[in-house]
């Protein structure tokens, strides 16, 4: 009791850092890590081997991924790529089906993208459609806020996605594989909650006289636009698929390759080489400290060092013993699966942020792997999407991206709550049901 006790403390001095006292997200995980390997009573010597392990062990697996998969987006995001896949994805849908388009659109760019950055892009679009098609202007709003939920919480290369299965060493592609497919299943239920409900929310498109229409001969073609996104998960998921036990694609050279071309660090390289296309005259300052890959790192830096403070965490628990406590706390229960995604719905409620939320989650849950019947390979993918899942909800007044909505979209607190805040609750419940009857067929 005394080290749950002592646990609880931790994430409350964790939380309360954050939230309260606005302490960065790795001062307060890293400093919580600690103060919990000195009231564990751990040795000072198995301290600092926590921190080396958890920081570096973490870091040498998923810190290049996060970073490639943030300089993929930062370079569709300022080319334009990013504007010209939404084009894309409305001229195939239809702007008579505005919402649904709205919705896609925040899917697929959330996927390379930070959620904040999609809505921030793609607002003046959703502004200007629910204008001309005569569509409730909360309801093209909300439609892309949740479509791009959904992806930054379930599909790599958004930095938590990896970060957690980075965390619970769960294989990659087939994260992408089974997230894509439960993420896009919980825009199902998203879509007919906007539909019914958040339509008739009272909300005008308020337009400023800078707003001006995009030039979209600057930008790139759209097969260009899509390829940094589709090559390096297509690759992930072929080499997850050919490194299966019964050899599906067979054997030899080529397969050598596939392996190699499909390693996440490998396969999101060539898609960052892609991204280096994009802009209409290549210009290398773009390359420089200075340019956009220094932006690039100035936006992966923080995300990485969170995840290597939550290794420092995930490890100081592991090293304390936790497994065999808690194996003798949770005998007799049986949360399984239910229990990573209570622990981020928890963490994400408390201190707004999806990305801290599962890195923080992953963090406690590594060493009880085994403890839940999580440890199998597959049930690895699965506690990684179910700790997403957790992580969706509930997006409200301690969110970043729930104040990029109300403020760029001019709805109220009251309107956000009922809107995107109950939306990311479905959907939070949507994938976690899915995850759940999933796990019981395979």
């Amino acid at each position: 009791m005394l080290t749950l006790l002592i646990i609880l403390v931790a994430l409350a001095f964790i939380l309360i850092a954050i939230t309260k006292f606005d302490i960065h997200p790795f001062l307060a995980l890293f400093v919580g890590a600690i103060g919990y390997g000195l009231l564990s009573g751990m040795s000072p010597d198995l301290i600092l081997k926590s921190i080396t392990d958890g920081f570096g062990g973490v870091l040498g697996s998923i810190g290049l991924l996060i970073l490639l998969g943030v300089m993929i987006g930062t370079f569709l995001e300022k080319t334009g790529g990013a504007l010209v896949i939404a084009q894309k994805i409305l001229s195939w849908i239809g702007e008579k089906s505005v919402m649904l388009a709205m919705m896609i659109c925040g899917y697929i760019l959330s996927i390379p993208v930070f959620g904040d950055s999609t809505f921030i892009m793609m607002n003046p679009i959703s502004k200007s459609l629910s204008f001309k098609g005569k569509v409730p202007y909360a309801a093209t709003t909300v439609a892309l806020t949740l479509g791009a939920t959904a992806s930054h919480s379930l599909v790599p290369p958004t930095p938590g996605p990896i970060a957690t299965a980075g965390i619970l060493n769960a294989d990659l592609g087939m994260v992408i594989f089974w997230g894509l497919i439960i993420s896009i299943t919980t825009l199902i239920p998203s879509y007919f909650f906007v539909k019914k409900f958040v339509m008739k929310i009272p909300l005008e498109p308020v337009f400023a006289a800078s707003e001006t229409e995009e030039k979209i001969g600057k930008h790139p073609s759209a097969i260009k636009s899509f390829l940094p996104i589709v090559i390096p998960l297509l690759l992930i998921v072929l080499a997850s698929i050919a490194k299966y036990p019964t050899k599906p694609l067979g054997e030899g050279a080529v397969i050598t390759v596939i392996l190699f071309i499909g390693s996440p660090v490998i396969a999101l390289l060539l898609g960052a080489f892609l991204s280096f296309a994009l802009p209409e005259k290549f210009d290398k300052q773009v390359l420089s400290s200075t340019g956009w890959i220094g932006e690039a790192l100035k936006i992966a830096a923080p995300v990485i060092l969170i995840t290597g403070a939550g290794g420092v965490f995930g490890k100081m628990l592991q090293n304390s013993g936790i497994a065999d406590l808690v194996s003798t706390g949770l005998s007799g229960a049986s949360w399984g699966i239910f229990l990573p995604f209570l622990i981020a719905f928890s963490l994400k409620t408390a201190q707004g942020s999806s990305t801290v939320a599962m890195i923080t989650t992953a963090s406690i849950l590594a060493p009880l792997l085994s403890t839940l019947g999580l440890d199998s390979e597959t049930m690895r993918v699965f506690a990684v999407l179910a700790t997403g899942a957790g992580a969706i909800a509930i997006s409200h007044a301690n969110d970043s991206f729930f104040w990029a909505m109300t403020q760029l979209s001019g709805m109220t607190i009251k309107q956000g709550n009922q809107s995107h805040s109950l939306g990311t609750f479905i959907m939070s419940f949507t994938a976690i049901m899915m995850i759940y009857l999933i796990t019981l067929f395979i």
